[in-house]
């Protein structure tokens, strides 16, 4: 399509509808740019770079917001905010919002009344933001009904509502990942080692890579002893405590361990060091996540795009704020094991 000239007025600030006219596109195309995004033709993004600087294009918040009744920030709301799997997931968000000239607000989660607190408080008349971001806490209904109510789009990441456009993995499927590499090796005893299903905040990645652990072994005719399964709280040193937990029930020691996340199976590999044993030849352990401290310690882990993640839903949050219904309510990314240095064949 060929570019429509346009002549601006130096007293009106140039807004994304200004640089959509002057390069031919739609305001979407436009947005995709600034984001990153893939889906642009690289001729369509070269005359949309070209328009905003011919333009000097750098929207001000403050004139956005008045005119059109919004605040031009976006709320994330995140349970414990320094996991690395949450800050991974956060940078996908952020960039991709901070390209598109939206303020980011984190709302950490420490407690389930802070949980509460934050949800009801977003979608309550004195939120200052115009859309929000949930991050692996489903929403009960009535939530997402007051949601609705306020005319507030919200994007579930890492969860899921049939009513809300959410971006998930599959976790049964990546349970079942983790135990066939192992299997594959040829593992039998293999324990497994995760979350307490009891949880006040609703988590369920846990207890789903768990069922997905224990069909892959199914499917081979194995039922792991329930001394072979682990779980507590989500952290480091409790999954070192609970690996150590393995060697005081009197059974045959497990070749391989499954964790159900990156930051538990660094605790495990530290324990089993401490014991003496050799990782892989004594001992495989496969993690999940594949956060950036998994790849420098040769961790063998399901890998979940976390940033990628972050980017879909900050695009799925792009879209409802201009009008743009999703092309699918649930969004589910590619898993894949990657293969590094704590699995091998048991000796």
């Amino acid at each position: 399509m060929e570019a429509v000239p346009i002549v601006t007025n130096p007293s009106r600030p140039v807004t994304i509808a200004t640089v959509a006219r002057r390069a031919g596109v739609g305001v979407g195309t436009v947005s995709r740019v600034l984001n990153g995004a893939p889906g642009v033709a690289e001729k369509t993004r070269t005359r949309v770079l070209e328009t905003i600087r011919e333009l000097d294009y750098a929207p001000s918040q403050l004139a956005r917001g008045l005119s059109t009744g919004r605040s031009s920030s976006v709320a994330a709301v995140v349970p414990f905010l320094t996991h690395p799997s949450a800050v991974e997931r956060l940078r996908g968000f952020v960039r991709a919002l901070t390209a598109a000239r939206y303020d980011v607000t984190l709302h950490d989660v420490e407690l389930r009344e802070q949980r509460d607190d934050r949800l009801r408080a977003l979608a309550g008349p004195g939120s200052t933001s115009d859309a929000a971001v949930i991050v692996s806490l489903p929403p009960t209904d009535d939530e997402v009904q007051r949601f609705l109510d306020a005319g507030k789009p919200v994007i579930l990441l890492d969860a899921q509502h049939p009513l809300l456009p959410s971006v998930v993995i599959d976790d049964v499927a990546g349970g079942g990942l983790a135990a066939r590499h192992l299997l594959a090796l040829g593992h039998r005893r293999i324990a497994f080692i995760g979350d307490t299903p009891a949880n006040p905040y609703g988590f369920t990645s846990s207890v789903n890579r768990r069922t997905g652990y224990l069909d892959a072994l199914a499917e081979h005719g194995i039922t792991p002893p329930p001394a072979y399964i682990k779980e507590g709280e989500h952290d480091r040193l409790v999954a070192a405590r609970l690996f150590d937990e393995l060697f005081q029930d009197g059974l045959e020691r497990p070749t391989a361990v499954f964790v159900a996340s990156d930051t538990q199976a660094l605790g495990v590999l530290g324990a089993a060091r401490a014991r003496g044993l050799r990782i892989p030849d004594q001992l495989s352990v496969i993690g999940f996540d594949d956060i950036e401290t998994a790849e420098l310690v040769g961790l063998t882990t399901v890998r979940q795009p976390l940033e990628e993640s972050g980017r879909r839903a900050a695009q799925l949050l792009l879209d409802a704020l201009s009008g743009r219904p999703p092309e699918a309510a649930l969004e589910t990314l590619d898993l894949t094991v990657s293969v590094r240095q704590t699995t091998a064949p048991p000796a």
